[in-house]
């Protein structure tokens, strides 16, 4: 039933492009593999260059700039299929001495929150049912704590005959670094049932220390399938092992030794598969991609710097009983967290909002990594393409709506890095740190005070995160643990909010200001946060002080932000800037956290502010220019008025489909043309803020059920 349910929901839009029909959008990128900050594989499909949102014919890689790549870069994955004796490419581009077998077919690509499902013809004599799942299970940290993307092949007949089918699939040892001169090495082996070749850069860097950059340097790659009496193997040259399968349907069960750079005689892993004649009924081959490493990061903790395991070490005692696990698990992976992000999407915002947060949960779980131990763990994130920051405090902040919603103590796991290492005394600031280190994975702090200087957003987003998790965790002795430290940062906030220095906000692109009007609301609200995280730890007296700043700085702040002289009035993106106008999206914690501090003319007059400076694909951020910020859309949607609400997610949803962009979901794109912006916003974790609207479900209706607002002021024109 939820399969089907399922499948009513993500086929009320389809769109068709090049042959094939999308459902239920055709998406800018495809994710086909991704899981974490090394595992992040994605074809591309709009814009020159771009497939096509057509499998066959084109190479997957990472995203250039982006988690785990450089321009150009690949990630070889290649697929073959024989039907009798004829011999087509289903996935990749693969040239074998100079011939490149024909494509089949793509009839149709389909998307969820875990899977890409593309259906193929194979000459109207086979169909075929190519899936990739990475499974998101928030709700279970060993399995998530799994490294590793399915690939499932279903083929059967379509014109009543039975065929001769051989199936192929390899990888390359393009997955195990991002520079071809690198040297690659690799084993095979059989454990209970499960064949895996092995590779991984033959000279390990454990975190990235001989050369930081996007790919990881470190840990093994398996690429796994049943070892059965129909399949065969080989790892070797490129146009040797495809031309072996090519030539006889099957490969001679052998190893190259010959460990080399990986672009030299470019080495690759390979499986074939003899499914016999195949009928009507299907015949599936599952294949597993893992990649494992004993230690994920490198952390300026409480103990000083330490290498922080895998969260998976914890639950395996090795890595083939970790991939033999997950080879195993594949029907215990599918449709639950499917079924809850579509069905949910579905009812809170409707097919478009559905469209925005199944392509978005991949992304934003594909970002961060589990590690630590089963009785510590830790999330680690890195800030992907904008930056290689660890814990971006200001990119957490945004993507925090995915994790509240779905489990919310990875949001505890999220903060406590950043509580570790500033309460140890390693950030001799008074206001909260920027990141937890340049270069992921090297979480190494900043124990000189440097580091990008955003004091008033960093605050604020720590503040208001810690209540937020501990609301719906019901965890006050959270709250209590970290007060002495809440409290500081609230100290700087009383002293700075209401009156914002020329400093960045977490929309630093657009450079430094003073007076910002969405960071002052950030400010104040963080504020009361405070108060009522002082009310429920027992410090009434604390409480009651900040509640009564936060009341006075909200009425003082509606007289400095709103331009009740304009048609219709709004906040200006700038104190005294009648001119200026900007998404109010800090607005959102007012409502998350249940604080009722900001009067309902304030959400009232932005709902009608908003539809007024539309554009084709959006409302822009602020009046600097077009661009606008789909994560802070998604927030103002979330707590507008129903028309409004529908007006945001139309036109994001249509952006999806008709963006000319082929980079992986870009939270920065420009509202009049739809394309990307100048600038490396591609696969962040910020696209979690899509799910703005489904955090708000266990949103409480009061934090605290005796305090009255402040008077509200009328802003009518």
């Amino acid at each position: 039933m939820k399969s089907q349910i399922l499948a009513i929901c993500i086929a009320a839009l389809a769109s068709h492009v090049s042959g094939s029909t999308f459902s239920p959008a055709r998406p800018p990128a495809i994710p086909l593999a991704v899981k974490s900050p090394y595992m992040n594989t994605w074809l591309e499909v709009g814009g020159d260059g771009g497939s096509g949102g057509v499998l066959p014919g084109h190479w997957p890689g990472p995203q250039p700039g982006s988690v785990a790549g450089t321009s150009g870069s690949v990630t070889g994955w290649t697929g073959l299929i024989k039907v009798d004796g004829t011999s087509y490419t289903w996935m990749g581009e693969p040239n074998v001495n100079g011939v490149s077998p024909q494509s089949v077919t793509q009839e149709s690509f389909e998307y969820t929150s875990s899977r890409s499902t593309f259906i193929m013809n194979v000459n109207g004599k086979v169909s075929m049912n190519v899936t990739f799942v990475s499974p998101v299970t928030p709700d279970d940290l060993r399995r998530q704590s799994v490294i590793g993307t399915y690939l499932s092949v279903s083929v059967a007949a379509t014109d009543g005959r039975t065929h001769s089918v051989q199936l192929y699939a390899d990888t390359s040892a393009e997955w195990t670094s991002i520079h071809n001169s690198d040297v690659a090495q690799w084993s095979y082996k059989v454990n209970n049932g499960v064949a895996s070749h092995q590779s991984w850069r033959q000279n390990q860097s454990e975190f990235n220390a001989d050369y930081p950059d996007d790919a990881a340097h470190w840990g093994h790659w398996y690429w796994s399938t049943a070892a059965t009496s129909s399949m065969t193997y080989q790892s070797g040259q490129d146009t040797t092992v495809r031309q072996n399968f090519l030539s006889n349907g099957a490969l001679p069960n052998s190893q190259d030794s010959n460990y080399r750079a990986i672009s030299e005689d470019w080495p690759v892993f390979a499986f074939a598969n003899s499914l016999g004649n195949v009928g009507q009924t299907p015949v599936t081959t599952l294949y597993t991609i893992v990649h494992a490493q004993q230690n994920t990061v490198y952390f300026n903790g409480a103990s000083g710097n330490v290498p922080v395991p895998s969260l998976w070490t914890s639950y395996w005692s090795s890595e083939l009983a970790m991939v033999n696990f997950f080879y195993n698990d594949w029907h215990n992976t599918l449709g639950n967290w499917d079924y809850k992000y579509a069905t949910e999407s579905l009812a809170a915002g409707g097919q478009d909002y559905l469209t925005i947060t199944t392509l978005s949960a991949r992304q934003a779980f594909g970002a961060v990594q589990l590690c630590g131990t089963a009785e510590k763990p830790y999330l680690f994130l890195k800030e992907i393409s904008s930056d290689g920051n660890v814990q971006t405090v200001d990119v957490m902040f945004p993507a925090m709506p995915i994790f509240l919603y779905s489990n919310p103590i990875l949001v505890k796991y999220l903060l406590d890095p950043l509580f570790e290492n500033q309460e140890a005394g390693q950030f001799p600031q008074k206001y909260a740190m920027h990141d937890l280190g340049s270069s992921y994975p090297r979480a190494i702090g900043h124990p000189t005070g440097d580091g990008e200087y955003m004091p008033l957003e960093e605050c604020g987003n720590m503040i208001i995160m810690t209540l937020a998790y501990a609301q719906r965790a019901n965890d006050n002795n959270y709250l209590s643990q970290h007060y002495d430290i809440l409290s500081q940062w609230t100290g700087y906030l009383v002293d700075e909010a209401l009156i914002p220095a020329n400093q960045l906000s977490t929309d630093d692109f657009q450079g430094q200001l003073a007076n910002q009007t969405n960071l002052a609301l950030k400010g104040i609200i963080a504020i009361e946060a405070m108060a009522v995280i002082a009310e429920l730890t027992g410090n009434s007296a604390d409480a009651s002080n900040y509640h009564n700043i936060a009341t006075s700085y909200i009425s003082k702040w509606q007289g400095l932000a709103v331009v009740s002289s304009a048609s219709p009035p709004h906040t200006s993106l700038a104190y005294n800037d009648d001119s200026s106008h900007g998404l109010l999206y800090n607005l959102y914690a007012d409502k998350l956290l249940g604080l009722n501090l900001v009067p309902q003319s304030i959400y009232d007059m932005q709902s009608k502010f908003y539809a007024t400076v539309s554009q084709t694909y959006g409302v822009p951020l602020d009046t600097r220019d077009m661009c606008t910020k789909s994560d802070w859309e998604m927030w103002c949607a979330s707590i507008a008025s129903s028309s409004t609400q529908q007006m945001f997610i139309s036109k994001l949803a249509t952006w999806i489909n008709e963006t000319s962009t082929n980079r992986a979901f870009t939270d920065l794109y420009d509202t009049q043309t739809g394309g990307f912006v100048d600038g490396p916003f591609i696969s962040r974790p910020v696209v979690g803020g899509h799910f703005a609207l489904l955090a708000l479900n266990d949103a409480p209706a009061n934090a605290v059920g005796k305090r009255t607002n402040v008077v509200e002021k009328n802003f009518e024109a």
